[in-house]
């Protein structure tokens, strides 16, 4: 059963020149829908790796955004004890626990 799928111009852009491509260095003509077909069938090696490449990729704040970030942060001067921090965090009853 054929669906028809709707694209913006420049996927349907970049899918006429990978045809062109595989026209000149296969000397083979396939369809856009061959094309397709042929993506989805073999782009990614598993069904996790196309699902993470729909993830967010961050690589992390730049260094500028580090040093900015870093130059907003200030200490008591009081050194704090993991105990402290889970006081704070979990509330003082759990220590009881």
């Amino acid at each position: 059963m054929a669906t028809s799928v709707k694209i913006d111009e420049d996927t349907k852009d970049r899918l006429e020149r990978l045809r062109a491509e595989i026209k000149l260095e296969t000397g083979e003509n396939v369809t856009q829908q061959e094309l397709l077909d042929r993506i989805v069938e073999r782009e990614f090696e598993s069904r996790d790796d196309l699902i993470d490449s729909f993830r967010d990729e961050w690589d992390g704040l730049s260094d500028t955004e580090t040093k900015r970030l870093l130059a907003e942060t200030a200490g008591s001067g009081k050194p704090v004890t993991e105990s402290e921090i889970d006081d704070v965090l979990y509330g003082a009853e759990s220590a009881d626990e």
